[in-house]
């Protein structure tokens, strides 16, 4: 067994590909906040696929933790020289394997702040790319505009404060760049929002204006924000998975990365100091990202939603399962082709008919093992982000809605806190006090919980939506998840059947 180091990559090479690349000769060129199991399966791939064919060597990336919950990770990274093991996971059982050497260095900035906000400040920091959640951007879900009641940004805004959240951290950088003449780095959000770069623009240049507001418009002109999308399906990583590489490989990974073998991103060729090649290693370069976001955040991310929830009070808890389920994977292709589907805009180069039946596929992968417990984190931020443009845009055309209400008032009873079975379920959400009391409340007021309208603006007082709502929640009340599922099915325009087809990486 060898630890994994730069030092044991030789006696590694024969059990799986190892970095090809000097990489003492790689220079920074990308500083990334949140480092995660996504970021290493994503970002950091497509820049070691570019760094293996002896380009981009000033593109290695500097990931930062930025939480103090990311002592562990820095922990692991140092250990391991940064180094990680890579396995994508195909549905017959076979792995792709390599170890990934594009992170370079690793800083965490709980720790020592200044090397971080330094870091970024270089002229030698290009871009700045973000895997902050779908949460972190500050963004009230009603209003759309930049909240900056957070403790941590407020405590940021505070005279001679050390920089402690992404925006302190962020916009202190920026502002010493522009104090010292140097032009602004691009900044990359590759989290699940949709125009992400637009948000991160928003909330950027509102929290610059904050502190003071020649730097704020300084921020909203002169920094570029990039739109992109990103996916790739890469649940946490287990001790199963740490033992099965170790097994498979000889490798002892304190932290590798599991995913599937699908790997898409888009991104807008906006960029104030230049980028990687990114094009000649599978990314999408294009000059708009709104109709692969729409379509990937409403298909993919949306029905994510639904499985979370419908599939937990199905009794499922792994996805492939939930995805396998005939009811679930009918009502998911019926909300794909009949709700989903016509809000989209002619998405260039994609046959949505093959997407569509991609993604049953690629949910179905029992290798991957992904929970619906991860699906399910954080639906304040995720389904209201995701599911609500559908129901909206559908509102708005006189389409349908029927499976998107549905999927609403099963989140609704999942707040409830308690399964079926009387068995607890476990609400991880920064807004949970609030969503469990008023799911508690609604056997008694149906619409409590569709009434807070900072999650769901007017849409209590759209009679077309609450009917469908309320009928799904009664049926979750009265007969339980399959039932209603069976009944929508029944009831609903039935979907066309889904051809087989299989996963590309």
């Amino acid at each position: 067994m060898h630890p994994l180091s730069t030092a044991t990559l030789p006696s590694l090479a024969g059990s799986l590909p190892v970095p090809g690349y000097d990489r003492s000769r790689v220079r920074t060129g990308i500083v990334h906040l949140g480092v995660g199991a996504f970021h290493r399966s994503h970002q950091a791939v497509y820049v070691d696929r570019l760094l293996e064919q002896g380009q981009a060597q000033d593109w290695g990336i500097c990931g930062v933790g930025v939480l103090p919950s990311d002592r562990r990770t820095a922990e692991v990274m140092a250990a391991q020289d940064c180094l990680y093991t890579l396995v994508a996971k195909h549905a017959d059982g076979t792995y792709d394997a390599r170890v990934v050497g594009s992170i370079v260095e690793y800083l965490l900035a709980p720790d020592d702040p200044e090397a971080v906000v330094e870091k970024m400040a270089a002229e030698t920091t290009r871009i700045v790319s973000l895997t902050v959640t779908e949460g972190g951007y500050a963004i009230d879900p009603v209003t759309g505009e930049f909240d900056p009641t957070d403790v941590g940004v407020a405590g940021d805004l505070g005279r001679g404060a050390t920089p402690v959240t992404w925006f302190g951290l962020v916009a202190e950088a920026l502002a010493r760049r522009r104090g010292r003449g140097v032009a602004p780095f691009t900044v990359v959000s590759c989290d699940n929002v949709q125009h992400n770069g637009d948000v991160a623009r928003r909330s950027f240049a509102a929290f610059a204006a904050l502190r003071d507001p020649g730097f704020g418009a300084w921020v909203e002109h002169e920094v570029p924000f990039p739109n992109s999308m990103v996916d790739r399906i890469t649940p946490a990583t287990t001790d199963d998975d740490r033992a099965e590489v170790a097994r498979r490989f000889g490798v002892d990974d304190g932290w590798p990365v599991v995913c599937e073998p699908f790997s898409q991103w888009v991104l807008e060729d906006r960029t104030s100091l230049g980028r990687p090649p990114l094009e000649e290693v599978g990314v999408q370069v294009v000059d708009d990202v709104d109709p692969y976001e729409r379509m990937k955040l409403r298909l993919l991310n949306a029905s994510h939603q639904a499985l979370a929830y419908l599939g937990r009070l199905a009794r499922h808890t792994l996805v492939h399962d939930a995805a396998q389920d005939p009811l679930l994977r009918a009502f998911l292709v019926g909300y794909m082709e009949q709700e989903a589907t016509p809000t989209l805009l002619p998405v260039p180069g994609i046959d949505l008919d093959d997407y569509r039946r991609e993604l049953v596929v690629r949910f179905s992968n029992p290798a991957v093992r992904d929970t619906l417990a991860r699906l399910a984190f954080d639906g304040s931020e995720r389904l209201t982000k995701w599911l609500l443009p559908v129901v909206r845009d559908n509102l708005a055309a006189g389409g349908e809605v029927r499976r998107s209400a549905a999927v609403v008032a099963a989140w609704a009873r999942y707040c409830e806190g308690v399964d079926e079975q009387g068995h607890p379920i476990e609400i991880t959400d920064r807004r949970r006090d609030a969503l469990v009391a008023r799911a508690r409340a609604q056997r008694e007021d149906p619409l409590a919980f569709l009434a807070d309208r900072e999650l769901f603006g007017d849409l209590v007082d759209d009679e077309r939506f609450t009917s469908a709502y309320l009928a799904t929640l009664t049926s979750l009340h009265e007969r339980g998840a399959r039932a209603t599922l069976q009944t929508l099915a029944d009831e609903a325009p039935g979907p066309r059947p889904v051809a087989p087809a299989t996963s590309r990486g």
